[in-house]
């Protein structure tokens, strides 16, 4: 699977097949609610259409949701918005829904976190499962966070691996947490076994910087021929979250393209 595009403002452009045609990418990443609130999602109008496309779709889960917190206002609608957001992902035929990691309280043992998360799986396989795989993704910065830290997400997997929980490789986020970009993938494969996904993303800021401020693709402090490499290793589907408008969007899918057929 080639290029794909996140599609953060659906309602201006006329949807993710519409701009993934104008783009010409192979797939698209969207939001099914608000992605910074706790609105359910509901019946998406384009359905069928999804369904039907030759393009891969990808949901990704609100950011607000925490199912690793102790705290149970946080948790307990986050684990029930979580399911609902896959059911309703499955509905549009996507492959897969991204999640963050989330975090625990500075105070807290960040085992009871990747316990936390243990029993979202736990708890969702005795009603089925999930109604698509769950893709896990790594974050940019917090030291209490449960996927920060290549040592962290091991101890992550060792909870969830078994539940078949996949994984995306941000490399914008991975970049500001201090990664080697030339090993990470091998160095996540090590811990996980397995990356999904990537979410190819240039940084606005150096290294071990812990900020989560995404670049174009060719003008941020990442080289691009570096950010290249990864898409070449990781060898899976492709998600560009740049900052830009459709031309720019464009042309980074095709700088891309003819990048990784050399």
């Amino acid at each position: 699977m080639g290029p794909g595009l996140t599609d953060d403002n659906e309602l201006l452009s006329g949807g993710p097949l519409a701009r993934a045609a104008e783009m010409d990418a192979d797939g698209v990443q969207v939001f099914l609610a608000d992605p910074q609130g706790w609105t359910a999602p509901v019946p998406r109008p384009d359905a069928e259409a999804l369904l039907a496309a030759d393009v891969m779709v990808v949901v990704h889960a609100p950011y607000v949701l925490n199912v690793a917190t102790t705290n149970n206002r946080i948790r307990i609608p986050s684990r029930k918005l979580l399911a609902a957001h896959a059911t309703a992902a499955a509905a549009v035929g996507a492959r897969a829904m991204v999640v963050h990691g989330g975090h625990v309280l500075a105070k807290d043992d960040p085992a009871v976190g990747v316990d936390n998360w243990r029993k979202t799986f736990v708890r969702q396989a005795e009603d089925g499962g999930f109604a698509v795989p769950l893709l896990i993704e790594n974050t940019a910065g917090g030291g209490n966070a449960m996927a920060r830290d290549l040592d962290a997400i091991s101890r992550l997997w060792e909870a969830v691996g078994e539940f078949g929980a996949g994984f995306v490789l941000d490399t914008c986020h991975a970049w500001a947490a201090g990664w080697d970009l030339g090993s990470v993938v091998d160095d996540v494969r090590a811990v996980t076994g397995r990356i999904d996904l990537v979410h190819l993303n240039n940084s606005r800021d150096a290294a071990g910087s812990s900020r989560d401020r995404h670049a174009p693709l060719t003008e941020g402090e990442i080289p691009l021929e570096l950010l290249v490499e990864v898409a070449r290793a990781a060898d899976c589907p492709i998600i560009l979250e740049t900052p830009g408008d459709a031309a720019a969007h464009a042309e980074e899918i095709q700088v891309l393209r003819r990048a990784l057929q050399r």
